[in-house]
């Protein structure tokens, strides 16, 4: 039982130390200048084929960055040289920090009808 407690108490640190930083994904979007391309609020890209990222979902845009980030020659990887460029130099932690930041925004995104 005692190890059980001490297993249950070192992944909740564990699970604690992981979570997503909004502040810190705020910081990495403006050091990356995600802005640039999909607009200074995030919901109006300069381009109507960049997507919205204000809003959407937190593990969506993280696995987005992953995807990226293996590219597009490997499983579930995502061909786009301008992205994984941006993508290649971030950690987990970092992707998770940029997607909770972008999901906390304000969204033009329509969810429900």
């Amino acid at each position: 039982m005692k190890k059980l407690i001490i297993a249950l108490a070192l992944g909740a640190v564990s699970f604690a130390s992981s979570a997503a930083d909004i502040k810190r994904g705020e910081e990495l979007a403006k050091k990356y200048n995600c802005a640039s391309c999909h607009g200074a609020d995030y919901n109006k890209p300069i381009d109507p084929s960049y997507p919205k990222l204000a809003g959407q979902h937190a593990d969506y845009l993280t696995h987005a960055l992953s995807a990226y980030k293996r590219g597009g020659d490997k499983a579930n990887g995502r061909s786009n040289p301008i992205m994984a460029g941006f993508a290649k130099p971030l950690s987990q932690q970092d992707m998770a920090d940029i997607g909770a930041y972008l999901s906390s925004l304000p969204s033009q995104l329509v969810v429900r009808k």
